[in-house]
């Protein structure tokens, strides 16, 4: 009897042993570091270039759309309003274009030669008469007041001529090189304004530039919209990548290139397969305010952090941007 309680003691004393060893084993072990990072997806927010009022939304949160999916309407009133303007004053620019480059039309060098013709008639008419009038001074039976009258007729009649000549050959010659080139150029700058209001007459009816899940819609219908302002937010979910805050004495483990493991407890009760392996591929520090201060000014010294973004090997299933991340170093 005396021999069991000796062995029970002995058995117990060896626990006891163990169990010590143990707790000594695993108090001298690191505590193993965890990390919580975020999960983050691309994100894009569609705005239209012109402002309107909203007068129909085509989707609504969730929805996955493509690029040139019809996203909304806007109101065009004042567009078509603009682009009817441009397109008349287009018109007329091509108008002024088109007859500089074909010149004057040919009713109207007929009516310049005939004017011509009829001033040169009368010019040599005056020639005429100055000379007849000019002989008969010469020999005294006309005063010099009557000669100098016939000359000055002569005189207005001939330049009368000259110009009527001189606008017939403009007829003949048609518009100037540099009224044709200054028609052809506002011509070009109105067809300019008028690509402008069309493509503003596009963006009333708004597409969305990317493919994506529609993650929030900001209009509603009936609200007026202002240029550049965001309509709908688009996420990519497809692109994703988490973002760790990496204090600089543990930044080696996650140089560029570099895998390493992490968990999402949002998504363990999925069939998702975990832990999930990520490649960093950006490592910058952050600013001043990031910086891990030492408790004691005479020990220690301040660590920087470093914002490590990462992507996995494969788009993750059921992903939600916002989703934490868990890293064990």
């Amino acid at each position: 009897m005396q021999r069991k309680s000796t062995i029970l003691i002995v058995v117990l004393f060896i626990i006891l042993a163990v169990l010590v060893g143990l707790g000594l084993y695993q108090a001298s072990r690191p505590t193993p570091v965890v990390l919580q990072g975020q999960m983050e997806a691309q994100t894009v927010d569609v705005a239209a270039k012109v402002a309107g009022r909203v007068t129909e939304i085509y989707v609504k949160e969730g929805d996955q759309i493509e690029i040139g999916t019809p996203v909304m309407r806007l109101d065009g009133l004042e567009i078509n309003a603009k682009l009817k303007q441009a397109r008349a004053a287009q018109d007329a620019a091509n108008a002024v274009a088109e007859k500089a480059e074909k010149g004057t039309r040919p009713q109207e060098i007929e009516m310049a030669k005939q004017t011509w013709q009829q001033a040169q008639a009368a010019a040599e008419l005056g020639r005429k008469t100055f000379q007849r009038v000019d002989n008969l001074a010469k020999e005294g039976l006309l005063s010099k007041q009557s000669r100098d009258e016939a000359f000055a007729n002569y005189a207005a009649t001939r330049d009368q001529a000259a110009a009527a000549k001189a606008l017939y050959d403009m007829a003949l010659a048609g518009a100037r090189p540099e009224d044709k080139v200054a028609a052809l150029a506002q011509a070009r700058e109105v067809a300019g304004v008028v690509d402008e209001v069309e493509i503003a007459e596009t963006e009333a009816h708004l597409k969305s530039p990317v493919a994506g899940e529609v993650s929030s819609v900001i209009s509603k219908v009936g609200g007026i919209t202002p240029q550049g302002v965001p309509i709908i937010t688009v996420v990519d979910l497809n692109d994703q990548w988490v973002v760790l805050n990496v204090r600089e004495d543990y930044v080696a483990q996650f140089a560029l290139g570099t895998t390493f493991e992490g968990k999402l407890p949002a998504l363990a009760s999925t069939d998702l397969k975990q832990p999930i392996t990520f490649t960093v591929y950006a490592s910058s520090v952050l600013p001043d305010f990031a910086i891990w201060r030492a408790t004691h000014n005479s020990e220690g010294f301040d660590l920087k952090t470093f914002e490590v973004k990462a992507r996995p090997l494969a788009p993750i299933k059921g992903m939600r941007p916002g989703m934490s991340v868990l890293v064990t170093l």
